[in-house]
């Protein structure tokens, strides 16, 4: 009994801390990466509102976490900013609680057959959005000062919605857009090349995914004009040597941050804080390079592509 209990304690302390490091609902965010304490917006016309879209896990399912506080910390460092007189607001943007009404199907591998039975994750997390920028401009907050942005499959829907919409936000941000597993990895783009490492993708996964992300391209590279800031990485192993096709589109500017874990000859790392305890890694992971302290090196030319949208 008594062990039971000591059991019990300490998963309770563990549960508390882990929740303390992660952002689990929607909501704008303060300087310490907690939520602000005002969450309504008290001069929208001077008022300049980020949206960050995270990324997903397990594709079409649904999910109950949402961000930990160290994967906005770079977007927090331009709270408070101003751009011609407006300030930034960041807003946590928590989706992953949807799931596709054919999820069940759509990654068993060949098992899958087209077509998709009603409508994917990604597609009402998009819908999420476009209310949530409606709400917004109830507000009074002006569609031009309000900024998509994202990561992973976060910056991939980014890009989806500003092609679809492009009047309904000012512009877009898209951090290490990707959102079908670590293809550029997994199925050795660098030795094998584009073309035969989709063969193998579509082979092992099937027809469905394949299908779904070559469609969603397609229709973002169908636009006349995108401007979104588009950040990527060669050695990020979900998207990074399959990024080259964003450069067909007009409008898009895309940066290349490194060919490795350094950003303007500086390592870059991770900080943040893990049941309660500090803590500090060398990035490993390039997916995961928009949330090194080396990042914010990218601040002026994210507030300059900002500025460049309010005009």
């Amino acid at each position: 009994m008594k062990k039971n209990l000591i059991i019990i304690f300490f998963t309770i302390i563990f549960c508390s801390s882990a929740s303390a490091d992660k952002l689990l609902k929607n909501g704008f965010i303060n300087d310490n990466m907690n939520y602000a304490g005002l969450q309504e917006v008290n001069d929208p016309q001077n008022t300049i509102i980020l949206i960050y879209n995270h990324g997903q896990d397990k594709h079409d399912a649904p999910l109950k976490d949402c961000s930990w506080k160290n994967n906005l910390r770079n977007s927090v460092s331009l709270l408070g900013k101003k751009i011609k007189e407006k300030q930034i607001m960041v807003y946590n943007f928590c989706t992953n609680n949807l799931a596709g009404d054919d999820y069940t199907r759509l990654w068993k591998k060949k098992k899958f057959k087209p077509p998709y039975k009603g409508k994917p994750k990604l597609e009402k997390r998009l819908d999420a959005n476009l209310e949530l920028i409606d709400k917004f401009v109830k507000m009074g907050v002006p569609n031009k000062q309000i900024i998509l942005t994202g990561h992973s499959c976060g910056g991939w829907m980014t890009m989806m919605l500003i092609a679809r919409y492009p009047n309904k936000v000012g512009g877009g941000i898209s951090y290490m857009p990707a959102c079908y597993g670590k293809i550029s990895k997994d199925f050795k783009v660098k030795k094998l090349g584009i073309e035969k490492a989709l063969e193998k993708f579509i082979k092992q996964e099937g027809s469905g995914p394949a299908d779904m992300r070559q469609s969603q391209i397609n229709e973002i590279k169908q636009s006349n004009n995108l401007p979104i800031l588009v950040f990527t990485h060669p050695r990020d192993p979900f998207g990074g040597l399959l990024s080259d096709w964003v450069e067909e589109i007009s409008g898009i500017k895309r940066i290349i941050i490194s060919e490795d874990d350094k950003v303007d000859g500086k390592s870059c790392y991770r900080i943040g804080t893990n049941n309660g305890k500090q803590w500090k890694e060398k990035i490993k992971n390039y997916h995961y390079i928009n949330w090194a302290d080396c990042f914010q090196y990218y601040n002026p030319v994210i507030l300059e592509y900002i500025a460049s949208r309010m005009e």
